[in-house]
C-alpha cells in the first residue's frame, strides 16, 4: 500500500500500476490525483507552485518537468539538438570547474580554534566535502551512471530483509544482533559493474565482492560489498546501508555518508519506531537539501494502517510532504524473504523507475540540484565560521601583544626615568667617580677640566667592569620582571577564552621561558658592546681620538650608559640629587670629549639600540604564544575566498540548469517499462484479494492512463483504494525484522 504525501493535499506515489493512493485531504485509502516522478511532489495537472527568485519560475514548469519532458520543439532539427547538447555539456563542465575550486577552498579549512559552535561547523565542513567527493562531482562527471538508491533506516527496521525480498535472493545478511548491517552492500546489474568497481563514487571505501558478508573485522566498516544481480534493472543500483541509529559511531557516520551519496533515499522504519528522533534528524537534512526520498513503513500489523497516515503527517510537517510512503505488512518469512505481495508495490515502483531513462534523469537532476543548492548554503555558512576563527585569532594575538607591549614600555621607562640609577648601579657609579674629588674637578674652568678628568680616569679604570656588571644585573632584573608579568597576563587571557584554553593544554606558558635569563644577559652584553662601539666610532673622528684615549674608552662608555638612564623620574628623596648629579657629571664628561651635538646623537642611538634588543627578547617570549596560532594558519584565513567560490558555484549552477532545460531529451517511452529490463521480485504480483484481476487500464473498455500516471500516479478516481492484508507472525530466528 502506498501512502501519497504532498503538502498541497495532492497524491504522490501510489501504486505504479494504478493502485490506491491516499491524500492528506481524503484520508487513508481514498483515491487522489496523479503526481510527478519519484516523490518530486509535482502534479502535472496542477499549477506549479511559486518559488524564490533563485528557484524555478512561478509561471513555468519545474526543473523536474523539464528534465522529464524536454524541449521537443527542437527535436525535429538535429542541428539545433546537437547545439543544445553541447551547450548543456559546456554548462556542466563550467559547474564542475567551479565545484573543483570550491572543494579546494573547503579542504583548505580546518577550523582548529574552539569557537562557539565549532563542532557543528566541523561536521558541516566534513559533510560538504563528502557531498562533493561521494556524490556531486562523480554524478556530474558521469551523468549516465546508474541511479543509486540507498536503503537506510533504523536498527532492526528490516532494511536487509526488504532488499533481499525485492531481489528474491539473499545478498545481504539480516540478523538479531545489533547493529545488524555492519558493512554496506551495493547490488547492481552485471552490466553496470564498472560504474561501481572503481573509486568514481565513495572513494574512501574499499571494494569487495561476494554475496554474503561473514566478517566483522574493522576493515569491513570501511568497505562496500559489490553484488551483481540479473533481477535488478540495468541503470538502477540498491545499496543496503548500516543503521542510522547504530550504537557504533562508525556505523552511524558511514550511514550518513552513504545517504549523502544517494540519488534516491529509500528510508525504512517500522510502525513501532517511525517517530524516533535520530532517523528524523537525517530526514530533516534530506528535506533541507531537497533530496528525493521515499519512505517504507515496515512491519505494519493488521488494523494498524492508520500509522501510515500519521507518518504522512510527520513527513508533511517536516518538509517531506512530497515523499511517497509504502506500507509493508507484518508477514511470515519464507526462506528469509517476505511474500511477493508484501513487496509488490515497492518492486513495481523501483522496476518502473529503473527501466526508464527519463524517470531516472528526473530523480537524478532533482537530487543533484538540491545538493548543489545545499552545498552553496553550507559553504556560505562555513565562510562565516572561518571569519569567526579569524576574529578569535585576532583576539588572542591582541591579548599577547598588549601584555608584551606593556612589558616593553615598563622596561624602557625604567631605563630612561632614572630608576636604574639606584641601588647597586648607583653605588658602583659612586665608587667609580668618587664622592668629592671628581665633582670638584668638574667645577673647574673648562681649560682645566680635561686635565682633571684625564688624570682621574687614569686612576679609576679598574672600577669600570664593576659598573658594567651592576648595570647588567639591574637591566636583567627589570627585563625579567616585565617578561614574567607579560607571560602571566597572556596566560590568564588565553585561559579565560575557550579558543586559547584549548591551545594551552600540554604547554607551560604561565611563566617566562627557562632560557630567558641567559638570553637577557646576552642582549645586555651586546648592548654594552654597542655603546662601546659608538664611543669608539665617535672617538675616531678628527681631533677626538687623543681626548678619548686620554680619558679611557671604557670610562666614556659607562658614562654614556649612565646618561641613557639620566632622567630623575621614578626616584625620590636624597637619591634625586645624587642621580641628578650623576647624570650631569656623565653629560659634562662626554660633552667635554665629543661636544653637545655628538652627545645628544650618541644618547639617542644608544637608547634606540637598547629598545631594539629588549624588544627582540620580549618578541621571542610573545612568540611562544603566537606561534601556536601561526601553526594553525587562522591569522591569514578569512571567509572571503570561500564565499566567492560558493557564489560562483551558485551562478554556474543556474547557467547549467538553463542549458539543461533547453537540451533535447526526447519524449518518454509511452509504453509500460515493467518487463522491458530486469523486473524485481513481486513487480508482477497483484493484490491477493482479487486474484486474476488485471489492472484497471488492462480491463476491456477501460481508458489507459498516461505513462507517468501509471508509473507515479493513482488509479482513476472511480476506483476504490485497496487495503493491504497482512498476517501476524513471529519472525524467524536471525531475521532483523
Amino acid at each position: 500500500m502506498t501512502i501519497p504525501s504532498d503538502d498541497a493535499g495532492r497524491t504522490v506515489g501510489g501504486d505504479p500500476d494504478g493502485g490506491a493512493a491516499r491524500t492528506s485531504d481524503d484520508g487513508p485509502g481514498e483515491p487522489g490525483a496523479g503526481s510527478g516522478p519519484a516523490g518530486t511532489g509535482q502534479d502535472f495537472d496542477a499549477p506549479a507552485p511559486s518559488s524564490s527568485a533563485d528557484g524555478p519560475s512561478a509561471n513555468g514548469p519545474s526543473s523536474v518537468e523539464e528534465s522529464l519532458l524536454g524541449r521537443h520543439a527542437a527535436a525535429e532539427d538535429p542541428v539545433v539538438g546537437r547545439s543544445l547538447e553541447r551547450a548543456a555539456q559546456s554548462g556542466t563542465d563550467e559547474l564542475v570547474a567551479a565545484l573543483d575550486v570550491l572543494r579546494g577552498e573547503l579542504t583548505a579549512q580546518r577550523l582548529p580554534l574552539t569557537t562557539p559552535g565549532v563542532e557543528e561547523d566541523r561536521r558541516t565542513l566534513a559533510l560538504a566535502v563528502d557531498q562533493l567527493d561521494d556524490y556531486l562531482l562523480p554524478r556530474l562527471r558521469a551523468r549516465s551512471a546508474p541511479l543509486l538508491v540507498v536503503v537506510g533506516g533504523s536498527t532492526g527496521a528490516g532494511k536487509s530483509t526488504l532488499v533481499n525480498s525485492v531481489l528474491g535472493e539473499k545478498v545481504t545478511v539480516p540478523g538479531v544482533l545489533r547493529p545488524t548491517t555492519r558493512s554496506p552492500v551495493l547490488v547492481h546489474h552485471p552490466l553496470d559493474v564498472r560504474w561501481f568497481s572503481t573509486d568514481r563514487i565513495l572513494p574512501g571505501l574499499a571494494r569487495v565482492t561476494g554475496t554474503v558478508d561473514h566478517t566483522d573485522s574493522p576493515s569491513a566498516h570501511r568497505s562496500v560489498r559489490l553484488v551483481a544481480s540479473e533481477v535488478l534493472p540495468q541503470g538502477l543500483a540498491l545499496l543496503d546501508a548500516p543503521d542510522v541509529d547504530s550504537v557504533v559511531v562508525e556505523n552511524r557516520e558511514l550511514a550518513a555518508q552513504l545517504l549523502g551519496a544517494a540519488d534516491l533515499w529509500l528510508f525504512v522504519t517500522t510502525a513501532a519506531r517511525y517517530a524516533d528522533a535520530v532517523p528524523w534528524d537525517l530526514l530533516h537534512e534530506a528535506a533541507r537539501r531537497r533530496a528525493q526520498v521515499a519512505l517504507v513503513l515496515d512491519r505494519v500489523d493488521p488494523g494498524a494502517e492508520a500509522v501510515g497516515a500519521d507518518l504522512h503527517r510527520l513527513a508533511s510537517e517536516n518538509g517531506l510532504g512530497h515523499a511517497p510512503i509504502f506500507l509493508v505488512p507484518e508477514a511470515h518469512l519464507v526462506d528469509g524473504l517476505l511474500p511477493e505481495t508484501a513487496v509488490g508495490e515497492i518492486s513495481r515502483w523501483l522496476t518502473a523507475l529503473g527501466g526508464d531513462a527519463g524517470a531516472r534523469s528526473a530523480v537524478i537532476d532533482a537530487t543533484r540540484d538540491g545538493v548543489v543548492d545545499d552545498l552553496v548554503r553550507r559553504a556560505t555558512e562555513l565562510a562565516g565560521a572561518v571569519d569567526v576563527q579569524h576574529e578569535a585569532d585576532g583576539y588572542l594575538r591582541a591579548a599577547v601583544d598588549a601584555a608584551y607591549e606593556d612589558a616593553r614600555r615598563t622596561v624602557l621607562a625604567a631605563t630612561s626615568d632614572g630608576t636604574m640609577l639606584r641601588g647597586e648601579v648607583l653605588s658602583r657609579w659612586q665608587d667609580f667617580v668618587g664622592t668629592g674629588e671628581f665633582f670638584r674637578a668638574v667645577e673647574q674652568k673648562v681649560g682645566s677640566v680635561r686635565d682633571a678628568i684625564s688624570g682621574f680616569f687614569r686612576g679609576k679604570g679598574r672600577k669600570v667592569p664593576e659598573v658594567e656588571e651592576a648595570i647588567t644585573h639591574g637591566l636583567e632584573s627589570v627585563v625579567l620582571d616585565a617578561a614574567e608579568e607579560a607571560a602571566e597576563r597572556s596566560y590568564r587571557a588565553w585561559r579565560a577564552d575557550p579558543s586559547g584554553a584549548a591551545l594551552l593544554d600540554g604547554l607551560d606558558l604561565s611563566r617566562a621561558s627557562g632560557t630567558l635569563r641567559t638570553r637577557v644577559a646576552e642582549e645586555i652584553r651586546g648592548w654594552q658592546a654597542d655603546v662601546l662601539a659608538l664611543v669608539s666610532e665617535q672617538a675616531a673622528a678628527k681631533r677626538g681620538t687623543a681626548r678619548a684615549l686620554s680619558f679611557g674608552l671604557n670610562g666614556l662608555g659607562v658614562s654614556l650608559m649612565v646618561l641613557v638612564f639620566a632622567s630623575t623620574g621614578g626616584i625620590t628623596g636624597a637619591e634625586i640629587g645624587i642621580a641628578g648629579g650623576t647624570a650631569v657629571l656623565a653629560q659634562k664628561l662626554l660633552e667635554a670629549v665629543f661636544g653637545d651635538d655628538a652627545v645628544r646623537r650618541l644618547t639617542r642611538t644608544a637608547q634606540d639600540r637598547l629598545s631594539a634588543r629588549v624588544g627582540a627578547v620580549l618578541d621571542g617570549e610573545a612568540r611562544r604564544f603566537t606561534s601556536q596560532l601561526d601553526a594553525l594558519g587562522t591569522g591569514e584565513a578569512t571567509g572571503a575566498p570561500l564565499r566567492a567560490a560558493a557564489e560562483e558555484v551558485r551562478r554556474a549552477a543556474r547557467r547549467e540548469q538553463k542549458a539543461r532545460a533547453a537540451e533535447v531529451t526526447g519524449a518518454p517511452d509511452p509504453g509500460s517499462v515493467v518487463g522491458q529490463a530486469g523486473a524485481l521480485r513481486g513487480a508482477h504480483a497483484h493484490d491477493p484479494r482479487t486474484p486474476g484481476t488485471p489492472p484497471a487500464e488492462e480491463r476491456p473498455g477501460a481508458e489507459r492512463p498516461g505513462f507517468w500516471r501509471r508509473l507515479f500516479g493513482a488509479r482513476p478516481a472511480d476506483e476504490t483504494a485497496a487495503d493491504v492484508t497482512s498476517t501476524t507472525a513471529t519472525d524467524e530466528p536471525g531475521d532483523e525484522r
